[in-house]
C-alpha cells in the first residue's frame, strides 16, 4: 500500500523550493498557489506529480506546464480585477482558475473540445463563473472579445501573431512564449499607447507549442 503524500506540505514545498526560489516574490501570486488547490486540475492517473517540477501528460500528446512557469506567467501578466482576459490554450484549467480568481472575466479558448468540457465541469466544481469557455483555433488571433486587457498563450508559437498586439486595450499585457525548440523565450508585450507596443525577455524556457501556430518564412534553395 503506497503511503499517502502530505499534501499541504507537498504544495508548501513546490512553492517555497521551485516557485520562489525563480523569482516569483508577489505575495498576491503565491497566496493564489495555496488558494487554488492544482492537484484537482492534473489527471486523476498522474496526481501525484501534482506539485513536481515538470509537465505533466494531458492527452492527445498535450501537456500541463511545470508551476514554475505558470507562476511565473500569472507574475508578469499583473492582473488586476477589472481586467478582461484572454487565454489562448484551456488545457487544464489551472491557468484559468488563478487567472479567474485575479481578473474580471477570462475569455479562454481550447481546440481540442475534450479539454474545454473537463475544465468547465473542474471550474464549475470550484464555483468559478466569470469564465467563458470556448473551443475553436486561436493560435492567429481571437478578436471575439476584443479588446483585452491581458492577453497569455499557454503554448509557444516559432513567430507570434499581430492580430494579438491589436488586440490589446492601451496599458494591456501580453505574455507568449516566442520560439523553436530549443532557443524560445517568453516575452511581455506591453501596449504603451494605440498601436504602440513595448517588448521585454522575461525568460528561457522551451514548453509545447500551440497547435496551428504560424510558422515563420522558410527560405527554399
Amino acid at each position: 500500500m503506497k503511503p499517502q503524500i502530505d499534501v499541504e506540505r507537498a504544495r508548501f514545498n513546490m512553492v517555497e523550493q521551485q516557485i520562489r526560489p525563480w523569482e516569483v516574490l508577489d505575495q498576491e501570486v503565491l497566496d493564489l498557489l495555496f488558494a487554488v488547490r492544482r492537484e484537482e486540475f492534473v489527471p486523476a492517473q498522474y496526481r501525484s506529480l501534482a506539485f513536481v517540477d515538470t509537465e505533466i501528460p494531458l492527452g492527445h500528446g498535450e501537456k500541463m506546464l511545470a508551476p514554475k512557469i505558470e507562476a511565473r506567467m500569472l507574475q508578469a501578466l499583473a492582473v488586476k480585477p477589472g481586467d478582461r482576459v484572454l487565454e489562448v490554450g484551456t488545457g487544464s484549467g489551472y491557468m484559468t482558475a488563478l487567472l479567474a480568481k485575479r481578473g474580471a472575466h477570462v475569455y479562454s479558448v481550447e481546440i481540442i473540445p475534450e479539454f474545454s468540457a473537463q475544465a468547465a465541469a473542474k471550474l464549475e466544481a470550484y464555483g468559478i463563473t466569470n469564465v467563458t469557455l470556448e473551443v475553436g483555433d486561436a493560435a492567429r488571433g481571437w478578436d471575439r472579445h476584443a479588446p483585452y486587457d491581458v492577453i497569455v498563450l499557454t503554448g509557444s508559437v516559432p513567430v507570434l501573431a499581430d492580430a494579438f498586439e491589436r488586440s490589446l486595450n492601451p496599458g494591456g499585457r501580453l505574455l507568449a512564449v516566442i520560439g523553436e525548440a530549443p532557443a524560445m523565450e517568453a516575452r511581455l508585450i506591453t501596449c504603451t499607447a494605440p498601436d504602440t507596443y513595448n517588448s521585454i525577455g522575461l525568460f528561457e524556457t522551451c514548453i509545447p507549442a500551440l497547435r496551428n501556430a504560424p510558422q515563420p518564412e522558410r527560405f527554399v534553395f
